[in-house]
């Protein structure tokens, strides 16, 4: 081997050793950089600057412990847990050498919230809506929220100029005083509303529709004319409804924009509308494979015909006429499907309506949630279904209905949702209770009253189980009166309402009728239901009634004969006051009968309720009469928040075994009563008249109109309610007519009281008596009728509700006692 080769051999092996050395200490490297830095373990762990927060609560955020090994993305997510309390202005993890220290920088207490500026909104509203509230922790980040919401308040009733600057003042002990610096601006109105695309319907006409208004000088009690983007959205649904209702099946609102002009002080809002054409309805049938259902007589049920405009509405209306049409016919289960087609090219739509059996479902379970003082057991009894029962929605609206009508709830929801199979059904009764107790003390005057005041302590849900427990003191300047009742709706666990009452009541109408009369006694009653819609109430009456007049002195004399001139009219009428002096002793059975068939027991806008009321006295007691009073109510929704009601109300007393019907027992009508006359102004009175020419003199004695009631009296009445576009005030107009009347002959008369002519007897009778300086005087009776026409604003004041009443007669009698306007208000304290 030459030098030459050698030399390779050579130079290969040290290429070899380097090689082999490298790839060793390539291999070695890792080993000994992991041996260098090896994991250094958290011995300890410090905090610092808290002031409020304890250490080992700070600690107990942290991701790591003592004996851990140091990692930094626990450090890290650390940090961002304890940034996330919400407790922290400032975080910083330190890890020296195994011990780590955690400083903090807490946020402050919120000492005081102080808003300033607000006029419009008070304190509480706001305060209600905002999170920041004394001893919160403060964060910039809530406190924006809260600017935030306060800004969208102050939005929601019209003022959209409102600014809010948030101020932060620094107090001892790491807490703030947080101030709202609030700038409310101007109400924002609505200055002009705009409709784009309508030919069919003017644009005044299509306002009508719309809950917002534009704003005007004399809408300052109404809100509708401030901007609000949910109410915009509402008013798009109800121009949807007013064309699809009349014909339009196309309609749809292309946009909907308001603009804020450039002052910030009012709103343009423009509706783009698309109409489309008119349709009219086309085929109309009824298919089912029911065996009990007849296809033609269901078809007859739908509200609608072929030719006829088209309305959306009444798909609705038709489905529920077909619902009850299929329970009668035996299937409370059904599914009605309507299907709808439309033709563009005829401008009609086809409807076929489906009704199929639907899968029969039972209620599994029936829960009541958000009564808080109200026992369960109160509501499930005025349900009409019970676990178990058939799924009925009919029956749920009714039980829905009943509850209602027990007041004690605001509001009253029935849902229902799957059950734990697909035929069973979990029914939710949602209840908001309202007060049911109440303490109150409350005072008006009226053109009737005069003054009215009014104590009362009332628990119409006493403990919870829906008792009724009142006491009243009501004083008027003609009626006073004291009642104590409590009512028990379930008696001895029966659905049977028992109830007892104490009364005294006292009846002022010396100016009406020249008599006062007092009635002390109780009475106690069972109220039971007879069918669903219908009632009976029975009751017992003991009563003292006593009367009192301005001349009873005189009576002593007068029944003994000694009194002068007893068959003067004066005298004569004395007489039958007289009559009754001393009291007595009435002892009523009585009864009532109701049959409601209203739509909603509190504010009804559809159907009827009817009340027969009869009251015989004379089983015990010194009084023998019967009376029979029916009254009767119809309701009928015309449009929107219109309505029509028509009253028919009647009486008819009369006495038995002899006795003759006391002037305290007759009927007295007016006023509310009648509007159109002053109370008691309506019936018999004392008429004294020249016998020559017939010539009213004076009524009553002492130039007063005495009153004498009537033992019949009938009232019939209709009235339109409806909103007069300004938010609480409400409008009516009226029509009335009635009678009272027919006396007992013993109560009637006519006979001379005085004569300049020797040929004629004062106290004889005046019938045909045509002479020159004869005065007669007789009972006015006759059953005839009275007229008035007029309307009613109804007003809920801040200072509590306000009735005016303006009338006019249209047939009247000379003698009755007129008012032409009336007006009550009453404030509670």
């Amino acid at each position: 081997m030459n030098f030459h080769q050698n030399f390779l051999v050579i130079w290969r092996i040290a290429i070899a050793a380097v090689l082999l050395g490298v790839a060793t200490i390539g291999a070695s490297a890792p080993a000994i950089a992991q041996e260098s830095a090896a994991p250094t373990v958290i011995r300890s762990i410090q905090v610092q600057g808290n002031q409020r927060v304890e250490a080992n609560t700070v600690a107990s955020y942290l991701l790591f412990s003592p004996g851990d090994p140091y990692s930094e993305s626990r450090m890290d997510t650390s940090v961002k847990t304890l940034y996330g309390t919400g407790l922290f202005a400032d975080v910083s993890i330190d890890p020296r050498d195994g011990n780590v220290l955690v400083s903090v920088i807490e946020n402050p207490i919120i000492n005081r919230v102080i808003l300033e500026g607000n006029k419009s909104l008070k304190s509480d509203k706001i305060t209600d809506e905002i999170s920041a509230e004394p001893r919160a922790i403060f964060t910039r980040a809530s406190v924006q929220e809260d600017v935030t919401r306060i800004i969208e308040l102050y939005r929601q009733s019209g003022r959209f100029a409102a600014t809010v600057a948030p101020k932060v003042v620094q107090q001892p002990q790491n807490r703030v005083d947080l101030i709202f610096e609030i700038t409310e601006g101007p109400v924002t109105g609505v200055k002009r509303i705009n409709i784009i695309g309508n030919a069919e319907f003017p644009d005044r006409r299509l306002r009508k529709e719309l809950a917002t208004t534009e704003s005007s000088w004399y809408k300052f009690f109404s809100s509708n004319d401030n901007y609000d983007p949910g109410r915009l959205q509402y008013d798009q649904e109800q121009l949807r409804t007013f064309y699809t209702n009349r014909g339009f099946a196309d309609f749809r609102v292309v946009s909907a924009v308001a603009e804020l002009t450039p002052d910030q002080e009012d709103f343009y809002i423009t509706f783009t509308v698309d109409e489309g054409d008119e349709y009219t309805w086309g085929d109309i049938s009824v298919e089912t494979k029911l065996d009990t259902l007849n296809k033609d007589f269901l078809q007859n049920l739908v509200p609608f015909r072929k030719g006829e405009i088209y309305n959306a509405s009444r798909v609705e209306d038709a489905i529920d006429s077909l619902n009850f049409a299929a329970g009668i016919g035996g299937y409370a289960f059904v599914d009605i499907q309507p299907q709808i087609e439309r033709n563009r090219d005829t401008k009609t739509v086809d409807m076929v309506f489906n009704v199929v059996e639907g899968q029969r479902t039972y209620i599994e379970r029936i829960d009541i949630v958000g009564n808080t003082t109200t026992l369960d057991s109160v509501i499930r009894r005025e349900m009409e279904l019970v676990e178990g029962d058939a799924f009925n929605r009919i029956l749920l609206e009714r039980s829905r209905s009943r509850v209602r009508s027990l007041r004690f709830f605001e509001n009253v929801e029935i849902t229902e949702t799957q059950g734990s199979a697909p035929d069973r059904a979990v029914v939710e009764v949602e209840v908001t209770e309202q007060p049911t107790g109440e303490l109150s003390f409350s005072a008006g005057f009226s053109s009737a009253d005069a003054f009215l005041v009014d104590l009362s302590i009332t628990q119409r849900n006493l403990r919870g189980r829906g008792q009724l427990l009142r006491f009243v003191i009501r004083a008027s300047s003609n009626r006073r009166e004291v009642d104590l009742r409590f009512t028990e709706p379930r008696f001895l666990g029966r659905n049977l309402a028992a109830s007892f009452n104490l009364f005294d009541v006292v009846i002022d109408l010396i100016d009406e009728a020249n008599f006062r009369q007092r009635r002390t006694g109780g009475q106690i009653s069972f109220a039971f239901p007879l069918t669903e819609y219908t009632n009976f109430n029975g009751r017992y009456t003991l009563r003292q009634e006593d009367i009192e007049f301005p001349r009873q002195d005189e009576c002593p004399s007068l029944l003994s004969g000694a009194g002068t001139s007893t068959n003067t009219g004066n005298n004569r009428q004395l007489l039958n006051l007289c009559d009754q002096l001393g009291g007595r002793l009435s002892s009523i059975f009585g009864y009532t009968f109701a049959w409601d068939r209203r739509n909603d027991p509190i504010t009804p806008t559809g159907g009827f309720d009817v009340r027969l009321s009869q009251d015989i006295a004379g089983i015990g007691g010194d009084v023998q009469y019967l009376r029979t009073d029916i009254r009767s109510n119809y309701y009928k929704g015309l449009f929107k928040d219109v309505i029509a009601s028509a009253t028919l109300a009647g009486g008819y007393i009369r006495g038995w075994g002899g006795d003759t019907v006391s002037i305290n027992d007759r009927y007295f009508k007016g006023n509310f009563e009648f509007r159109g006359f002053d109370n008691a102004g309506v019936g018999p009175r004392v008429l004294q008249f020249n016998a020559d020419t017939g010539d009213t003199l004076v009524f009553g004695q002492d130039g007063r109109r005495d009153a004498l009631g009537g033992n019949i009296f009938g009232l019939a009445s209709t009235e339109v309610s409806f909103p007069v576009g300004i938010d609480s005030l409400l409008g009516s107009v009226f029509l009335e007519a009635g009678t009272v009347g027919s006396l007992d002959d013993s109560d009637t008369y006519n006979i001379i009281i005085s004569s300049d002519d020797a040929n004629f007897t004062v106290g004889s009778s005046c019938e045909g008596i045509t002479a020159v300086g004869v005065i007669c005087e007789r009972t006015e009776d006759g059953l005839d009728p009275r007229v008035t026409v007029g309307a009613s604003v109804f007003w809920e004041s801040p200072f509590g509700p306000i009735r005016f009443d303006f009338t006019q007669p249209l047939v009247k009698q000379q003698y009755d006692d007129r008012q032409s306007f009336q007006f009550t208000t009453r404030t509670r304290f």
